[in-house]
């Protein structure tokens, strides 16, 4: 995944007209404008870096030929105590800009680094960790960036992206059969079918309709693997049907998870519960 300029751009002039408002009351007050400081991003905690770009952006939008000087690249292991980058303008412009950049460079490395841990303990199993939609409006660019930089692999960035029959789309249509018969009649030939599963009752009928991926929602370990034997079993000839976990997991639990047959793991918590990474940025003449 790369991050789009122009979306950025927009993005972030939003941000920054909620944070300064109708302007800096308090550097107006203390700086004249012909000062100009320098500033150092640190690193206060072990962290997998995300969101450089994203914070020089911020910057460049009071001033196009502020850059920052980065020590570390977007994806690096930063070990706590360690200079991360520096950014060099006008102080007002620095002490404007500086808490919506930290805000995106902490929050980004945040999930950056939650998702480098789950793709770890899961490593040498075949299955990829995925992020979900469970993201704070305005901010999915972000997050998702940041979980393709842990190591992770984005699910869905919107509901256009594919076609994802859940819980309360089989309640309304009246149970997994119609919902795929109807999505199959209606839906574009070139979108994939993944449907919902809460218990081996709803597995079997999600391999009858051919759906081909199989959501396997809040079930334990040993449910998955009894679910994966009965989906590699009885799907269709020259079929490989994908099947994703999700549900509560947990850096202590998706090990069993992959273990059990799981090709795709999703993890909501990796954007609705992020722990920000801490990053300060010190500045000075």
């Amino acid at each position: 995944m790369r991050l789009d300029p122009i979306a950025i751009e927009n993005l972030v002039s939003q941000y920054l007209d909620e944070d300064i408002g109708r302007g800096d009351v308090t550097t107006d007050a203390v700086l004249t404008r012909d000062i100009r400081a320098r500033g150092k991003f640190l690193a206060k905690q072990n962290l997998v870096l995300a969101g450089l770009e994203v914070a020089e952006i911020v910057f460049q939008w009071f001033d196009p030929d502020i850059q920052i000087q980065a020590f570390h690249l977007d994806g690096d292991a930063v070990t706590a105590g360690k200079e991360i980058a520096r950014v060099t303008g006008p102080a007002h412009m620095l002490l404007a800009g500086e808490r919506v950049a930290l805000n995106l460079l902490q929050r980004m490395s945040g999930i950056a680094t939650a998702t480098a841990e789950y793709v770890k303990v899961i490593d040498g199993t075949g299955a990829v960790i995925t992020d979900t939609r469970k993201t704070a409006p305005g901010l999915r660019i972000f997050d998702k960036y940041a979980v393709h930089i842990g190591g992770g692999h984005n699910h869905r960035f919107g509901l256009d992206d594919g076609i994802l029959i859940k819980d309360n789309h089989i309640a309304i249509a009246g149970g997994i059969s119609a919902a795929i018969k109807r999505a199959r009649k209606n839906a574009s030939h070139l979108l994939k079918i993944e449907i919902e599963a809460g218990t081996l009752a709803q597995v079997k009928e999600a391999v009858e309709g051919a759906a081909e991926v199989i959501l396997l929602d809040n079930m334990t370990p040993e449910q998955v693997r009894e679910c994966v034997t009965y989906i590699r079993e009885n799907e269709p000839e020259g079929r490989n049907t994908l099947i994703e976990a999700s549900g509560n997991m947990s850096l202590e639990t998706v090990r069993a998870y992959a273990e059990a047959g799981a090709n795709l793991i999703s993890v909501g918590a990796l954007t609705h519960s992020v722990i920000a990474a801490d990053i300060s940025l010190k500045m000075n003449v």
